[in-house]
């Protein structure tokens, strides 16, 4: 016979009431509700939260029947897979363009401003991101956008030879990256850059008010950075990026170009 009422061994009353709660009101994941509450109590562990959702008979979350299909993964790859989009960051006073890179691996994040999403700020922001990131960039999936290629009616035949390679792609050859690009009309091919453009703008332009661009701009450089050192992300074991990258260079030192742990921001960065 077990105990006439089942408690934990590991959880105190208090804490298995925190978590049977927190399941109740979020309906996150089991790996989820683990990375929210560990830090509020570093004695949890996926078994007794597993355990503790069963007793109470939450273990299993409601199924949703509007809920659409989920995409599939990305293939497996290696750090140093970038993807790039531009977004607008748009206020009553103006917009920004803003250009966006992430590592497909390491989730590490890159952003700048331009005045507008042409070919020339496009080219110019591959360096950018060539010098920004510790590592060598392989391969950069973009969309068809005027700022990474050109019409498909101009990427062969006498205007291809007359005007040559896009900037882009010039770019891309210098360093040694192959360019691939999304399919038409399919956005979510480039969902890594979508998805990191919104969670952009839900903590800056959908959850403050700013007096002009220039505090915008100061506030997502900011949040991209706290991002990068501060962020744990369940897609990568809930570590932040940074983490990510230090540990892809303990792995395969030879593909950076300095130590990453020169990135740490400091006092006065």
């Amino acid at each position: 016979m077990g105990p006439s009422s089942p408690h934990s061994t590991v959880l105190s009353l208090a804490e298995e009431a925190m978590v049977v709660e927190f399941r109740r009101r979020t309906l996150l994941p089991l790996d989820d509700v683990l990375g929210c509450l560990r830090d509020s109590i570093p004695k949890l562990t996926r078994s007794s939260l597993h355990r503790c959702l069963d007793r109470h008979g939450i273990s299993r979350l409601p199924v949703d029947p509007d809920k659409t299909p989920r995409r599939g993964k990305f293939a497996d790859t290696r750090i140093g897979y970038v993807h790039i989009d531009i977004a607008e960051l748009r206020l009553a006073q103006g917009k920004l363009n803003m250009f966006l890179a992430i590592d497909r691996v390491s989730k590490f994040t890159y952003v700048e401003f331009g005045d507008n999403a042409g070919k020339m700020n496009g080219a110019s922001f591959l360096r950018s991101v060539v010098e920004a990131f510790p590592y060598a960039i392989h391969t950069v999936l973009t969309d068809n956008g005027m700022a990474f290629a050109d019409l498909p009616k101009n990427r062969a035949g006498p205007t291809r030879r007359y005007l040559g390679n896009h900037l882009f792609d010039r770019v891309c050859h210098e360093h040694g990256i192959e360019h691939k690009l999304t399919r038409p009309y399919h956005p979510w091919t480039n969902g890594q850059a979508e998805r990191m453009n919104r969670t952009v703008k839900d903590a800056t332009i959908k959850a403050f008010h700013y007096p002009d661009l220039e505090s915008l701009k100061n506030h997502v450089l900011a949040f991209v950075s706290a991002y990068n050192f501060a962020k744990h992300l369940r897609a990568i074991r809930w570590t932040t990026p940074f983490e990510a990258v230090c540990h892809a260079w303990t792995l395969s030192p030879e593909i950076f170009k300095l130590d990453p742990r020169h990135l740490i921001p400091g006092p006065n960065t």
